[in-house]
């Protein structure tokens, strides 16, 4: 089958993906990893993903994450750090600590081990934000606090990987200096996107910027009015951000996120036509979590590839496996979230089963520590694939179920 017959399997999967949502009341999320899976494993759907696919699913997740950032006020994120520290530092340290455990009672290997924690310390940012949308709580204050503490540990995730993988692997020492790099590249990475949402975008420009060619005399409101095409002016600013993440190491939907963040509704025609934030909002909804952003979940779940005499073998595993996380990530967040966020307990549970899912940069991480540098065995692999789908299905089956208590009628 050829990259455009894969597409088209793909995209009648989301089609019925939507459908089984709109009858079971689930996330189509939940039902996009489901379907992926069945493809995979009924050989519908290769096992090595076609460069087509792969490169259409990485759109997608940048799509996801800055439409997600998009409709989120800037504001709101910033001043949600400050409440959001203890949700970010003690959600990642407990998982952590629970899977490095489970993982060195059963295999007796540091690297393992160091391994298997780093891979269920990254909370899946856009799982947890699409399965908050289709409950109509993507702009409640606990979806602002899971996305501020989930961007967070994400990144610190990203910099463990880059400073412990050689270290696990054998290849060099863990050095000050190495820790030291990763740390200044994000504060770079941060002062660089500030700059932009604090002095080059705003209407009026001030300061010393306005002492720059170009930019000194024009915001981004005229970019857009003189472009006439906001939509593409927008997703090419998420792209670009994007890929300036990647150059300093970090993922790029965490850059297309911060893209959308520093973009306000008042830098667009506030008329409802072509090229208002409404219309381009729309726009990117519909290519977001419609028709581009779908590929990438339904490609995560062909990586749910079972061999029944090993998945058999790791049952146990995979049960303690979740079962610890379960805990350890809903404990620390939501008590983090109550005592340093000042939340109450129905937002902090609320917040505690948000940070439940493991997706992209969990996969990232097993690719980079299995298939790039066999620091996981084939037993430690199968158990952390199938307990981050367990994790993943009871994000949005938590959410829903807990929603009447956290927003009652």
């Amino acid at each position: 089958m050829d990259s455009l017959g894969y597409l088209a399997l793909i995209w009648s999967a989301v089609f019925v993906a939507n459908v089984l949502a709109n009858k079971t009341k689930l996330t189509p999320v939940l039902w996009f990893l489901a379907i992926g899976a069945v493809l995979v494993n009924t050989g519908l759907m290769p096992t090595t993903s076609n460069e087509f696919i792969t490169g259409l699913a990485n759109l997608g997740i940048i799509l996801i994450m800055f439409a997600l950032g998009f409709e989120e006020n800037t504001n709101n994120f910033i001043d949600s750090i400050k409440k959001s520290w203890g949700i970010a530092f003690f959600g990642a340290i407990a998982p952590f600590t629970a899977a490095f455990l489970v993982a060195d009672y059963f295999w007796n290997s540091w690297s393992i081990s160091l391994m298997t924690g780093l891979t269920m310390t990254a909370t899946a940012v856009s799982l947890t934000m699409v399965s908050l949308k289709s409950e109509g709580l993507a702009k409640s204050p606990v979806a602002t606090r899971i996305m501020t503490s989930a961007v967070l540990d994400d990144i610190a995730s990203l910099a463990l990987v880059a400073i412990l993988v050689p270290v696990a692997s054998g290849q060099g020492p863990l050095e000050v200096g190495a820790i030291s790099l990763i740390a200044l590249k994000a504060l770079v990475f941060f002062i660089l996107v500030s700059v932009l949402g604090a002095w080059v975008f705003p209407l009026n420009v001030k300061g010393w910027v306005r002492r720059l060619p170009i930019i000194g005399r024009f915001g981004i409101q005229d970019l857009i009015a003189f472009s006439r095409h906001s939509t593409l002016t927008v997703l090419l600013l998420a792209l670009l951000v994007g890929l300036l993440s990647h150059e300093f190491g970090f993922h790029p939907a965490v850059g297309a996120y911060m893209a959308g963040l520093i973009l306000k509704e008042e830098y667009f025609y506030q008329e409802n036509s072509h090229g208002s934030y409404a219309d381009t909002k729309r726009i990117v909804d519909n290519v977001a979590f419609s028709w581009i952003g779908p590929v990438f979940f339904v490609d995560l779940g062909t990586k749910l590839v079972f061999d029944l005499d090993i998945l058999l073998s790791v049952v146990p595993h995979i049960a303690i496996m979740t079962i610890a996380i379960f805990v350890s990530q809903i404990s620390s967040a939501s008590l983090a979230a109550r005592y340093t966020g000042g939340m109450n307990w129905p937002g902090s549970l609320m917040i505690g089963f948000g940070m439940l899912g493991r997706a992209e940069l969990a996969f990232v991480v097993m690719d980079i520590a299995y298939v790039q540098n066999s620091i996981l065995n084939t037993e430690a692999f199968y158990t952390l694939m199938v307990t981050a789908f367990f994790l993943n299905i009871l994000v949005p089956i938590t959410i829903a179920l807990w929603k009447p208590h956290y927003q009652p009628d």
